[in-house]
């Protein structure tokens, strides 16, 4: 007989299960850029992109409404592009054949000397003593309230450092037809049913504007927006209401 098999050691074993290894993955971060955004500004409204102005403004030392005007004009030179020049105007030459009360008459007569020396300043020693000048007599006269006097005058000539003997010449009308000259030159651009003060704008002339008290900071620059504007248009001529304060000087 033959021989039986033998059976094998590992009949009925299971094989044990393989082992998978799984390698591990790392995720690779993503750098992602942010693209570059350029930021182009809003372009300005029409009509806000202000070119460089000129202004010409005349003044009697002794209006109020004049000295308020050009100190708000001083002002917006320091926030707009504009550049404004003195001259010289007198409100007893304006006056001279108008039927006015004698109070009136007696005030322009005392103002001849203070518009004399203001013209000399200015003939002589230019436009930036001429504005320091009259910022110099117009604080004395309107801030102060010193009135004008020759005193007045003359410490408003110390003031600014000029000449002493200058005071001199409001006393003579030596010089009258240049003053005369002077005023009229700014009221014939404007009419003479107007006063002080008078306003070139690039050239075209306007009465006024009126403050009381005047605008400030941006609010000033505001105005002369507004003045712009309105002085841009050739047929513009007139904006007025009645005024019911007196000159407020802050």
């Amino acid at each position: 007989m033959g021989k039986k098999a033998k059976k094998s050691s590992n009949a009925g074993k299971k094989s044990p299960a393989k082992s998978i290894k799984v390698k591990s993955i790392k995720a690779k971060s993503i750098k992602i850029k942010p693209e570059r955004v350029e930021v182009v500004p809003d372009p300005e409204p029409a009509g806000l992109v202000q070119e460089s102005s000129t202004v010409d403004l005349w003044f009697d030392p002794r209006c109020p409404w004049a000295w308020l005007a050009s100190r708000w004009m001083l002002e917006v030179e320091s926030m707009r592009p504009v550049k404004t020049f003195f001259h010289v105007m007198s409100l007893a030459v304006l006056n001279e054949s108008k039927d006015i009360s004698e109070d009136y008459r007696r005030k322009l007569d005392q103002s001849w000397p203070a518009v004399r020396v203001s013209l000399a300043v200015g003939q002589q020693y230019g436009q930036e003593q001429l504005a320091a000048f009259y910022t110099a007599i117009g604080t004395r006269i309107h801030v102060r309230g010193e009135g004008e006097s020759r005193d007045t005058i003359a410490g408003a000539l110390a003031d600014v450092g000029l000449p002493p003997e200058l005071i001199e010449l409001g006393d003579v009308g030596d010089n009258d037809d240049a003053l005369r000259a002077s005023t009229w030159d700014g009221m014939n651009l404007v009419g003479l049913d107007v006063g002080t003060p008078v306003l070139q704008v690039n050239g075209r002339a306007f009465f006024g504007p009126v403050f009381s008290p005047r605008p400030h900071g941006e609010e000033a620059g505001r105005v002369w927006d507004g003045v712009l504007a309105l002085g841009s248009y050739p047929g513009f001529f007139e904006l007025k209401r009645t005024r019911d304060v007196g000159p407020i000087y802050d």
